[in-house]
């Protein structure tokens, strides 16, 4: 009987580990062995798309149709999205001087199998998407390959197609900086600094507007860590420029418009852009922060199958653009959008945020998709980053980091500060990062910041999750054992993590025992901390346990986020709301004064004795 229970104990330890895998997703471009394609070139197949130049009026996003046509049609043909339009083996580096290139070696950015809208396409061989581009810094061709994605063979290829002004600055994003009263704006654009002078023309809405230089940055195949950043997934990365604006007034409503000035002194300009300043710390106004992990992203077009790999990415997308009037600051703890080394995936990602990440503070925390990879310092010693070990996101985005290679940084937002941890990295008593964690939850005034929240990716408190009860620790080893005294002693409110892709939220806990049996109203001291996971943003859900612990009080396998409101020092609502419908599915309130927090709890006071 003992040897029956390992045994179904082991399958449930390998189900969980398998559907951990497939939870996380197979970055679609993966599928396709580009580096073994052949020629197979036919005079009878074309290829066409049309219009040939995009964004003739400012725009950085166009349709773009692509009509084909093949003498010897299959299921398995599809179409690739290459940018370059040039993707042949003249592009390709050569590993030694012995070895020659492979006949191609970048991915599409983009693929969709030819028959996606043309049911009679095995029939007739002729057929016709409507493919959505963004502005990537250069032109763009399609491809007709046969033979599927394992041992492709190129058919043929098209007409070029390439955006007005290729360089143009696109898809700006903000961040808090390092200090409450200061704003930076990070863009991309085809731009060097030899080539034009990058800045921001700003000021507050209707009043002075000046000119402020950025500083820019890039970085080379030899910059990242492995494959495939740095074979098939590699696409220059183009230029990012930051600049920082500073001395803002708290709650003002800024413009901004990002520039380059060319060497002949004319002007590259992007539309009009605006933000309202952060209130400064212990602000009393009305104050909402939105957090979730794990989102991913989406082709509005269908294309790359990513409506399979990251579902629910739009929805949510389009659910905070259509609330972003009641959103001030966004948080995406981790696990991106899943590039996985694919550095194309990077502009198709801050494309779609860029309605929310150009009106609000857009604050990254680092994922295992974004940092992971071998021998390079990461935690956890797996592939997950795809050989970006960080790189990627220390560069495109901003965060307030003393260091950004080491991504845990804090940040104060009116009523609230946010300790922000790196979970790739050791966060274990006695390093630099959980000094780190201690010394921003001890250095907050809580008369003023009374709304105290610590933000991790990976789940370092209480999940459900499949994979973490099987492991038999409900949460990453080893964190609680390492983290809790710290939560409990300086009273976090609320930790929230991604990595398991669902929603749960538990009581107010200690050493996993609830301090206070309510749900929905906790009135005066917490005696414990909320732990949620949100990481149900958009990639693939990942199941609970059949376990129940006391703990648990909601878990929702669906996609959503979730929404924290400071009305004052003393009440704050929590919200999970679903992506589907932007409707709150669970929430609960803080309700509380100064000396709630002051007062002493289980192991958060100093222990006192008669002589004290």
């Amino acid at each position: 009987m003992k040897g029956l229970r390992m045994i179904m104990w082991t399958i449930l330890l390998v189900l969980a580990i398998l559907h951990r895998a497939s939870s996380h997703g197979i970055q679609p471009l993966s599928r396709i062995a580009i580096h073994k394609a052949t020629l197979a070139l036919d005079n009878l197949a074309y290829v066409k798309a049309s219009p040939t130049v995009l964004g003739l009026n400012g725009q950085n996003t166009e349709w773009v149709t692509v009509e084909y046509s093949s003498p010897n049609p299959s299921m398995d043909d599809w179409i690739g999205v290459f940018s370059p339009a040039n993707f042949s083996a003249s592009t390709c580096p050569a590993e030694n001087p012995r070895v020659y290139p492979p006949l191609l070696c970048s991915a599409p950015i983009k693929f969709r199998y030819a028959n996606y809208t043309s049911p009679d396409y095995k029939v007739n061989g002729k057929g016709s998407l409507k493919l959505q581009l963004i502005n990537q810094r250069s032109d763009f061709s399609f491809a007709l390959f046969s033979n599927g994605f394992l041992n492709p063979k190129l058919v043929a290829v098209s007409n070029t197609v390439s955006f007005a002004n290729p360089n143009a600055p696109v898809y700006p994003r903000l961040a808090q900086g390092k200090q409450w009263d200061e704003m930076t704006v990070t863009w991309t654009s085809g731009y060097g600094i030899d080539e034009a002078e990058p800045f921001v023309q700003w000021g507050p809405k209707g009043g002075h507007q000046q000119h402020s230089p950025a500083v820019t940055l890039t970085f080379e195949r030899s910059s990242v860590c492995g494959a495939p950043a740095r074979t098939v997934g590699w696409r220059d990365p183009g230029y990012i420029h930051t600049i920082f604006l500073k001395e803002l007034w708290p709650n003002r409503v800024y413009t901004y418009k990002l520039g380059h000035r060319l060497s002949n002194s004319t002007y590259v300009w992007s539309k009009e852009y605006q933000f309202r300043a952060s209130p400064f710390p212990g602000q009393n106004s009305l104050q909402r922060v939105v957090i979730f992990g794990d989102m991913g992203k989406d082709e509005a077009d269908g294309s790359n199958e990513y409506n399979n790999f990251q579902r629910g990415s739009l929805n949510t997308t389009k659910q905070l653009i259509k609330d972003l009037k009641n959103i001030d600051i966004v948080f995406h703890i981790g696990d991106i959008f899943y590039a996985n080394g694919y550095i194309s995936q990077w502009d198709q990602f801050t494309a779609q945020i860029e309605p929310i990440a150009s009106a609000v503070p857009y604050m990254l925390a680092s994922g295992n998709h974004e940092r992971d990879w071998p021998g390079t310092g990461s935690f956890y010693e797996n592939n997950d980053s795809g050989g970006e070990c960080g790189v990627l996101a220390e560069t495109m985005f901003f965060v307030p980091a003393e260091n950004r290679a080491k991504y845990w940084y804090s940040t104060d937002y009116g009523m609230f500060r946010f300790c922000i941890a790196d979970s790739e990295h050791d966060w274990r008593e006695g390093t630099e990062q959980y000094k780190f964690i201690e010394h921003c939850l001890a250095s907050v005034d809580r008369q003023k910041q009374p709304w105290l929240v610590f933000l991790a990716h990976r789940v370092l408190g209480y999940s459900s999750d499949l994979s973490y009860a099987v492991e038999g620790s409900f949460g990453e080893p080893m964190a609680k054992e390492n983290l809790q005294k710290l939560w409990q002693k300086y009273k976090v409110d609320i930790a929230i993590y991604g990595h398991a892709h669902n929603y749960e939220r538990t009581c107010p806990i200690y050493e996993n025992q609830c301090t206070d049996n309510e749900k929905r109203y906790y009135k005066g001291t917490l005696k414990g901390t909320i732990h949620v996971v949100a990481g149900g943003a958009g990639a693939s859900l990942s199941p609970f346990t059949t376990l129940k612990t006391k703990w648990s009080l909601f878990r929702d396998y669906d996609y959503g986020f979730v929404k924290l409101t400071a009305f004052d020092h003393s009440n704050l609502l929590f919200e999970y709301k679903k992506s589907s419908d932007g409707k709150v599915y669970d929430s609960f309130r803080i309700s509380r004064d100064y000396r709630d927090i002051l007062a002493c709890t289980v192991d958060s006071c100093p222990p006192t004795t008669l002589a004290s």
